[in-house]
Order: C-alpha cells, then sequence, then structure tokens
C-alpha cells in the first residue's frame, strides 16, 4: 500500500477515493451484483480501497451483476436525495454519467482478465494504471452531471447530499490517518 505523507496527497487521494466509490462500479460491488444491508452500511471509501489494489481485482465481473450494481447504487441514492420530478433531467444526465462510468469500468476489468495470465510485471501495472485514468477520466464527467443535479436541490436536499458525502470523507480521512 501506497503511504502518502503529505497532507495535501492524502486529501487528494481521499477525495479521489470517495468520490470514486460514489460514482464508479467498483470491481468488489461488480461481482457481488445486488448490495446486501451489510454492504449497503459499509463505508464506501473502504470498499474502493479493497477493491484499488490489483491483487484484489477478480479476474472478471460479469456484466449483468455490474449493471445491477451501478443500478442498486443509482437506486439509493435517488431514494436518500428525493429527488423530484423536477430534477428529472439533472437526474437524468448524472445517472446516465453513472452508467456509462460503470460500463467503462467493467470494460476495462474485462480486458484486463483477458490479459492477465500473459501479463509480465510492467504490463500489469500499467494496466492498473489504466483503471487509475479511467477513475480519473469518469470524474471529469461526473462533477459536472452532480453539479447541475446539485444546483437544482432543495436546501432540504442539498443538506442530505452534504451529510453523505461528509461521512464518506470523514471515514476515509480516519482511515488514512488510522493506517500512518
Amino acid at each position: 500500500m501506497i503511504q502518502f505523507r503529505h497532507i495535501t496527497a492524502r486529501t487528494v487521494t481521499a477525495a479521489a477515493t470517495l468520490l470514486g466509490a460514489i460514482v464508479l462500479a467498483s470491481p468488489c460491488s461488480a461481482a457481488s451484483g445486488n448490495l446486501s444491508a451489510a454492504a449497503a452500511t459499509e463505508a464506501p471509501a473502504e470498499q474502493v480501497a479493497q477493491a484499488a489494489s490489483p491483487e484484489s481485482m477478480p479476474a472478471a465481473a460479469p456484466e449483468p451483476a455490474a449493471k445491477s450494481g451501478v443500478e442498486a447504487r443509482i437506486t439509493d441514492l435517488r431514494k436518500r436525495l428525493h429527488i423530484t420530478d423536477a430534477q428529472k433531467t439533472q437526474w437524468d444526465a448524472l445517472a446516465d454519467v453513472m452508467r456509462e462510468n460503470a460500463q467503462a469500468m467493467v470494460d476495462l476489468q474485462k480486458k484486463r482478465a483477458a490479459d492477465v495470465q500473459s501479463m509480465n510485471a510492467v504490463e500489469v501495472v500499467k494496466s492498473y494504471a489504466e483503471v487509475i485514468q479511467a477513475h480519473a477520466d469518469g470524474m471529469k464527467k461526473f462533477i459536472p452531471a452532480f453539479e447541475a443535479l446539485y444546483n437544482s436541490l432543495s436546501d432540504a436536499q442539498k443538506k442530505i447530499a452534504d451529510s453523505m458525502f461528509r461521512g464518506r470523507a470523514r471515514a476515509s480521512a480516519a482511515k488514512a490517518t488510522k493506517e500512518n
């Protein structure tokens, strides 16, 4: 595990982990299909941290399970934020980005699974860099869609969103400080 000593590096890493947990279909959740009650209460940053290391990634995640995983996250987020009919346009745009990001990760995992037996150590590291880049690219698409939705939320909905994101950020920060 890479340990970041500089506070900025830790903060950026924690933020990326937090948002990645919300946005992208992690291999662990993709392989699990539907979210169980235990998985729903587990800190998303922990799920992403487990999924982030190359050793913990499954050989291949079945495509239908990945779709049900992202669909479960979309459904849960919509329910928790109490999305209204007036917010449907912004919500649909965000959900589409989440689906596209999840599909990009599934496609990348399939490619990695097909090549894993023949890759040398350098190729494994390079393929892991492709996963990291896919997460970054996904965030670049997610942020504007999420910002548009967030700006359409009522004050009460914003408080819910803020609380959800702050809770995940606190869990990620606590874990990062515990590891050091």
